[in-house]
């Protein structure tokens, strides 16, 4: 452990154990990822769990607490955003019938940034996805992450393009001047496209909600099985429903 480290880094510590593959983990997992004595482990668990930060679950395993989930309900990312996005979002599920998602960019830096999706609707017709609510994926495979990386400047780019392109599936775009010319089309075209870029059988159709004061950049899109991805019916509708969402966000 760090001189100096204060309880906060060591909460930090733990809480970061937790990931979306693994949701629960055992008290040995955290001792051996987070390197903090036995001891102090134990208090600060259970100082967690009291707190409701941490929940305990079977086998001396920990999950995150409700509490943790309630504090999260009060971003903006929740009460602006998304609750403001919702009745546009059922609009454009009603119309389509396919799976709706609203994304943020999220990241520290340009380099490590992603699609942090913060809305999502489906239904018992919609093709499954990769994606859930509080999940992120890449920006260069996904429609959201397309239409966000449309909306940046040249500085920007610059930045994030020097990490490497991850590649998801065969027709994943690695190339940075095959994924320029996308994101060009797209500011042309008003939305963004992926064709099984993340999820093979898969096509999204995303655009971009216009900047809104204090709210990261969003984006919201459809993603439809490849046989039903019929561009011309589905991408106005979701610019529309991006351009409606957009107002509502500036005027609200």
């Amino acid at each position: 452990m760090a001189d100096g480290e204060g309880v906060l880094e060591r909460v930090l510590r733990v809480l970061g154990c937790f990931s979306e593959d693994e949701p629960a983990v055992a008290a040995a997992a955290l001792a051996h990822r987070t390197g903090l004595a036995s001891s102090t482990l134990h208090r600060l668990l259970a100082t967690l769990v009291a707190e409701g930060l941490l929940t305990r679950g079977p086998g001396h395993t920990y999950a995150v607490g409700s509490r943790l989930w309630e504090l999260g309900e009060l971003s903006p990312l929740s009460l602006r955003l998304r609750e403001t996005a919702l009745p546009h979002m059922v609009r454009l599920y009603e119309a389509t019938g396919e799976n709706v998602h609203l994304a943020v960019l999220d990241g520290p830096t340009p380099e490590t940034s992603s699609a942090l999706f913060v809305g999502r609707l489906t239904g018992r017709q919609s093709i499954p996805t990769l994606s859930r609510m509080g999940g992120r994926n890449p920006l260069h495979v996904t429609g959201v992450g397309k239409a966000l990386l449309a909306e940046r400047d040249e500085d920007w780019l610059a930045r994030y393009f020097r990490a490497p392109l991850e590649r998801e599936t065969v027709h994943s775009i690695t190339s940075e001047t095959r994924l320029r010319a996308e994101l060009a089309r797209a500011r042309t075209l008003g939305y963004a496209t992926t064709r099984e870029e993340m999820t093979l059988g898969n096509v999204s159709v995303a655009a971009a909600v216009g900047r809104v004061d204090g709210l990261p950049p969003a984006a919201i899109g459809l993603v439809v099985h490849l046989e039903r991805a019929d561009e011309r019916r589905l991408a106005p509708l979701v610019v529309q429903a991006a351009k409606e969402l957009h107002h509502e966000l500036r005027t609200a």
